[in-house]
């Protein structure tokens, strides 16, 4: 590990975050011992600026970093990859169709199932407080990985803040068109069509029963489905017709799976810009995704189709569509260009500069 990385805490301080929250409902409110440790390191460092990230993941006291940040009056970026700052709790929020957010949360009707979960629904102490928290940063300036949050943000206790838009990146020099003989080895035939799908965790809120019903009306022998992903518990409840690879041992065996299809499926109920589909395009493979979060803008009109969530029957047209254009490739490619993770790090570089003068 890099000497200059701090480590905040540790297993027994994260085990014990994480009860204590699943206990109250206060989320970012323990690690008490550890945060104080990290700030007085923070402020031997005397940082320019303070870039940050996900701070739901039980291991930093948060009401501690942010009085920091107003005491000291250091500038701040604030990279969002969520909803869950401007939230009681939920970094999601567009498959339950909840909009109590805007005014404050209450009654929430995920807090059991929502990362971080919770045994008592505390969201609407918790999006008062968060509001107390996050409000009153001098310079503080936000960034959404897509134009999708940017909207949702500027509805939010946030919105006085500055928002940029600054897409996540990747690297183009590993997701590129490669051969490959896949094809061959999933004894996909010349005139058959393979549709690609892939998720760290295939669950309902990924579209995993949307590729079930897909497998029952696509025509089998035109089309041939292929998973990356599923554990051994989902791979178990697929119809025999979905072809299932549980995982990839790099990044260059994916980017020669997502070559080898001639469409990739992404139908996310939540998700704020979809990597996948980037990683896809890359590729040379174009996409057919839900219009659900910031899914739409990692495509233009000819790369990629958006329809409206849970409509199987526009995912099926949409399918077709797509695989009938011709010299896809090309464009596919050059449209990945637009995420191109050096760009993304330069326009970060930009915007450290910007806020420290």
């Amino acid at each position: 590990m890099p000497s200059n990385n701090i480590i905040i805490g540790g297993g027994f301080s994260k085990l014990l975050h994480i009860l204590l929250s699943k206990l109250t409902g206060y989320n970012g409110c323990y690690s008490i011992l550890s945060t104080y440790l990290f700030l007085n390191k923070v402020n031997k460092i005397k940082p320019d600026c303070i870039h940050l990230h996900n701070l739901h993941g039980w291991y930093i006291n948060v009401p501690m970093l942010f009085n920091y940040i107003k005491k000291k009056s250091i500038p701040v970026i604030w990279t969002l990859h969520d909803s869950w700052a401007f939230t009681g709790q939920c970094p999601y929020f567009t498959m339950v169709g909840c909009a109590k957010w805007k005014e404050g949360c209450f009654k929430c009707v995920q807090y059991k199932r929502c990362y971080p979960s919770s045994l008592i629904d505390n969201t609407k102490k918790m999006w008062t407080i968060k509001k107390k928290w996050f409000n009153g940063v001098k310079k503080l300036t936000i960034v959404t990985p897509s134009t999708w949050l940017l909207t949702m943000v500027k509805q939010s206790f946030l919105k006085e803040y500055p928002i940029t838009v600054i897409y996540n990146g990747i690297d183009l020099s590993k997701f590129k068109p490669t051969d490959s003989s896949i094809r061959e080895k999933l004894h996909i035939e010349a005139n058959q069509k393979m549709i690609l799908g892939v998720a760290l965790d295939w669950t309902v809120y990924k579209g995993i029963d949307i590729f079930v019903k897909l497998s029952r009306e696509l025509d089998n022998n035109y089309y041939k489905i292929i998973l990356v992903g599923c554990n051994d518990e989902v791979a178990k409840k697929l119809p025999s017709n979905i072809h299932v690879i549980k995982r990839t041992e790099s990044q260059e065996e994916l980017a020669a799976l997502y070559s080898a299809a001639d469409v990739f499926v992404n139908p996310t109920r939540e998700e704020v810009l979809g990597l996948t589909n980037i990683e896809a395009l890359a590729c040379g493979t174009p996409v057919v995704s839900f219009n659900t979060g910031g899914c739409s803008e990692t495509f233009d009109t000819y790369t990629g189709i958006a329809v409206e969530r849970d409509n199987v029957n526009e995912l099926i047209k949409a399918i077709e569509n797509i695989c009938k254009r011709e010299c896809v490739d090309k464009k596919c490619v050059e449209r990945a260009t637009y995420f191109d993770e050096i760009e993304k790090y330069q326009d970060y570089i930009k915007l450290y500069e910007l806020v420290e003068n």
